[in-house]
């Protein structure tokens, strides 16, 4: 019996040296495996610089009635006040519209480009400051102030290059290539997030070009590297310590999830700011949006690839080319298009004064064009990406859910329509209906339908019931507030 409760006990006893062994040995060898990041920040961190901006704003004027105080004890007083230079109708001295003026200042961060004192950090971080300050901590300049100037900026990409006269060569980062990174691969983030200096956060690359609805041109890494309020415009490195994204954005409801512009776009666009002090853009004049399933069947598309023209703007390149709205572009200079954001960025990447090819399908035939690009201008905004509507289910001929009318003489007027002969107003949209879920609404100017012109309710009707039955589907070329854009009804179904 003592002899058997000896080997029991020794064997337990082996048994637990046994896991603890082992158990050390895994923890070493994931331990091991765990990248450092010291090094790394150390060898960067110098060329991360603090921007802090300053600029006067003005509130909103608030003026009050004349004569309000009139009838009451001290009246004049309060009109005498109320009207003075720090009144809320006089506003503060030297103030002629009567509004008050006040200081306002922002943080963000940065990193030097070049050791003559390029700087790289994001347009919404300097953008309308009177000052910008810019705070380094190498160790030659430890806690230096300097006032930059701004080189350039480009809106539509979040990006902005300052610079800061220096008499030493300073530190400075390189950019990487944001096209040979993977999902998973390690980074780290340096910035001064809420003001905290110099912080560094790490983490992966969790996804690549996301498209999160900021601009025209999204395509953003996606990091969990944690980027905070004051890390925009800081760098997100890579394991070389080469710039690989500038931070940007973030998702206010989220934790670990963070944006960054690729360094691939990001540098050539600094260049372009270097050297000109603006990002010149191609531009065609037209208005783009996708080709979904239902769009392709009623275009008579084999598939939905492809950018779809939703309107062409009077006199501009592609209208002189003879580019027509329901063109579909598949092609700019042998290189396939696929989606709207291809054709987007494909005509904005190139220079204007450029002549571009385009390879088009319009009503089932292959055309090519030659354009002339214009310079991109958003005043235009002739190249915004309409969003067709809802996904409609499947309704009869007559239930629509649509009223509507000819265009007048008054409604072109009051619509400012100059540019076509008429079309239907929309007057009603019935909920839950087909034109509601498409996402048609009342004040709507119906052009083509099937790209064919629609001056009155029986054309309309009979392109319903002639080639949207044979085709299971109708594309209608609207017009709201001036913009124009296609929708597509399904009418797969229909009796």
């Amino acid at each position: 019996m003592i002899l058997k409760k000896r080997i029991g006990t020794g064997f337990f006893l082996l048994l637990f040296s046994f896991c603890l062994l082992n158990y050390y040995t895994v923890t070493d060898v994931n331990a091991a495996n765990l990248p450092d990041f010291r090094e790394l920040a150390k060898k960067s961190g110098d060329a991360v610089v603090n921007i802090s901006t300053e600029k006067t704003v003005k509130d909103q004027k608030r003026n009050m009635p004349p004569n309000m105080f009139r009838g009451m004890p001290n009246g004049d007083l309060f009109e005498e006040f109320f009207n003075s230079p720090f009144g809320p109708n006089g506003g503060s001295q030297g103030e002629e519209d009567g509004r008050r003026s006040r200081r306002s200042g922002s943080l963000g961060s940065g990193f030097i480009i070049s050791s003559d004192g390029f700087i790289v950090t994001n347009n919404h971080v300097v953008e309308g400051a009177d000052v910008i300050n810019v705070n380094l901590s190498s160790d030659t300049n430890k806690n230096k102030s300097y006032k930059a100037k701004l080189v350039g900026a480009d809106p539509e990409t979040d990006l902005a290059l300052i610079k800061i006269e220096v008499k030493d060569s300073l530190p400075f980062l390189k950019f990487g290539d944001s096209d040979k990174l993977e999902v998973g691969e390690w980074v780290i983030a340096i910035g001064n997030p809420f003001g905290l200096d110099h912080s560094v956060t790490a983490g992966i690359i969790s996804a690549k070009g996301r498209d999160i609805q900021a601009g025209a041109f999204d395509s953003f890494l996606q990091t969990d590297a944690s980027i905070n309020p004051g890390n925009s415009g800081g760098p997100l490195l890579n394991m070389d310590g080469e710039v690989i994204g500038i931070n940007t954005a973030i998702v206010a409801q989220g934790q670990g999830i963070g944006f960054a512009i690729p360094s691939n776009m990001a540098n050539k666009i600094i260049d372009e700011l270097k050297n000109h002090k603006k990002v010149s853009r191609g531009w065609i004049g037209v208005q783009i949006q996708p080709i979904d399933e239902k769009m392709a069947k009623a275009l008579g598309l084999q598939n939905d690839q492809g950018a779809l023209l939703g309107g062409v703007m009077p006199k501009e390149p592609a209208d002189k080319a003879g580019l027509m709205a329901g063109d579909v572009v598949v092609g700019v200079d042998n290189k396939d298009i696929t989606s709207a954001d291809d054709l987007l960025q494909e005509i904005a990447n190139k220079k204007p004064g450029n002549k571009v090819e385009l390879k088009v399908i319009r009503n089932g035939e292959t055309k090519n064009f030659v354009v002339t690009l214009a310079e991109r201008n958003l005043d235009k905004d002739g190249a915004k990406v309409y969003e067709e509507g809802s996904t409609p289910d499947n309704q009869d001929d007559f239930n629509l859910g649509i009223q509507l009318r000819s265009l007048n003489k008054d409604d072109m007027r009051r619509l400012r329509i100059t540019d076509i002969e008429g079309g239907l107003l929309i007057t009603a949209v019935e909920p839950d209906k087909e034109a509601d879920k498409a996402g048609i609404k009342p004040g709507d100017v119906i052009l083509t339908a099937a790209l064919k012109p629609v001056l009155n309710t029986n054309d309309f009707v009979k392109i319903i019931n002639g080639v949207g039955k044979e085709r299971g589907a109708v594309m209608l070329q609207m017009m709201r507030r001036g913009q124009k854009f296609f929708v597509t009804l399904d009418l797969s179904g229909k009796k």
